[in-house]
């Protein structure tokens, strides 16, 4: 009897401790379990509100989703991939074998948002350095910096977009400027004296971008001239949130730093409608605007602040649906579907059409029940579509593949550190890892 109890112990602590620990997914401690991520960062000292949904919601028996074709994508051009910072439905190679590992880019602390265009990877450090490496060559074909000794010390934010072998940037001291990284050289440089702040878009001839102020500034891409300058309401009180555009076919969307949503038309640059949506308009440091980047589908706008999840029409402007879900990731719109990961954890499942939740899972959950051990929590980096699945990248470098119908079905860790975003190139995973090398997978 007490060799049949001794064993049944074992067992005990083998399920909850010893197998647990090995499978590595779970936050290392309780101050890491409690820490967001993103531009949710601030999100306990910013917000008086809660996340008040927090149910398990199962998907109807034989429900249906229309995914679109999977694309070899060739390019990751614009920060949040695309125009509308939504995301195809892009391939990879189910090995995720590194194939290639390239020495160090940089010394220095790299932004995380890296672009690739011509099999060459773009990214940029906190020096203000603009490098170009080959991924077929595996070094540096260009390293670029625009700064002069007196803003040496300066850390620089940059943020940039590609178009054919020219690199605009803009950063925090309030320069923006076109580089030509074939040639080696600036085509245009101008000193608006503000600092930037949002992503940049390009749309015909036209570069389009944000500075701290929520000043809305259309440039001509080829010389620098602006074009027109369209002042919204300006927050005095600064977070970390950062005003962003999305674009759809008829209108450019913008989302301040004050809350406010503006649909400007792409042709004639006129305000066509605006809507607030920051629930206070006392501000004061408790109740600031904070959010992610505005995602759309040319019919539904969707804007996840740090109080709730809106739907809004794009034509109109007018608000379709409102819901108290916070999402601590930018979301994704996949076949009018609305997917999101709420700040206690669920992966949230929305049918745009009818306002419906399809779904609703805790992910802790779903880990703990495929590894079989005692539920713990994990901390989440960013929310993606790719060979037909829901992939979630964890802070600790793993990923989490997801059914569209919300089932997890695998689990498995980088083999490597991440320091920049997860990009698909050619049926390729790639990524920089904290010494700042280029990993690739396949």
């Amino acid at each position: 009897m007490k060799l049949i109890f001794f064993f049944i112990l074992i067992l005990i602590l083998l399920n909850n401790c010893s197998f647990d620990n090995k499978t590595g997914i779970w936050n290392s401690n309780e101050k890491l379990a409690k820490k967001k991520i993103g531009t949710f960062n601030e999100f306990k000292a910013l917000s008086i509100s809660k996340d008040n949904f927090n149910k398990t919601i199962k998907i109807k028996k034989n429900y249906n989703f229309s995914l679109p074709a999977k694309l070899k994508n060739k390019q990751w051009i614009d920060i949040f991939y695309n125009q509308s910072n939504n995301q195809n439905n892009l391939s990879y190679s189910e090995k995720k074998n590194i194939i290639k590992k390239s020495k160090k880019i940089s010394k220095q602390k790299s932004h995380s948002l890296i672009l690739f265009k011509n099999d060459n990877l773009i990214t940029t450090d906190i020096k203000g350095n603009v490098i170009v490496f080959s991924a077929i060559e595996n070094k540096i074909i260009t390293k670029f910096n625009f700064y002069k000794k007196k803003f040496k010390k300066i850390e620089k934010n940059l943020n940039i977009i590609i178009e054919g072998n020219i690199i605009y940037i803009s950063d925090n001291i309030g320069f923006i400027y076109a580089f030509d990284y074939e040639n080696k050289k600036i085509l245009w440089a101008l000193n608006n004296k503000i600092p930037f702040r949002s992503n940049l878009k390009i749309k015909d001839n036209k570069l389009i971008t944000a500075d701290q102020n929520n000043n809305v500034y259309f440039f001509n891409k080829n010389n620098g001239n602006i074009i027109k300058l369209i002042p919204t309401e300006d927050s005095k009180i600064k977070n970390n949130f950062i005003n962003n555009f999305s674009l759809s076919n008829n209108l450019i969307m913008f989302l301040n730093t004050y809350g406010s949503l503006y649909g400007i038309d792409k042709e004639n640059l006129k305000i066509k409608w605006v809507i607030n949506l920051n629930q206070s308009l006392d501000v004061n440091p408790n109740n600031l605007f904070n959010g992610n980047p505005v995602v759309n589908n040319n019919n539904f706008v969707v804007v996840t602040s740090h109080q709730s999840t809106y739907v809004i029409d794009s034509a109109t402007g007018s608000l379709i649906n409102k819901y108290d879900i916070v999402s601590q990731l930018k979301p994704l719109i996949i076949d009018n579907h609305l997917f999101l990961v709420s700040t206690n954890n669920f992966l949230i499942c929305i049918n745009l059409l009818n306002g419906e939740i399809v779904y609703s899972y805790e992910i802790n959950d779903q880990i703990a029940e495929y590894f079989n051990v005692k539920k713990k929590t994990v901390t989440f980096q960013s929310l993606m579509f790719a060979n037909n699945k829901i992939i979630i990248l964890l802070k600790n470098s793993y990923i989490l593949e997801f059914e569209i119908n919300g089932s997890l079905i695998d689990v498995f860790k980088l083999s490597a550190k991440i320091n920049s975003n997860l990009i698909f190139i050619d049926n390729y995973i790639l990524f920089l890892d904290r010494k700042n090398k280029l990993i690739v997978l396949g």
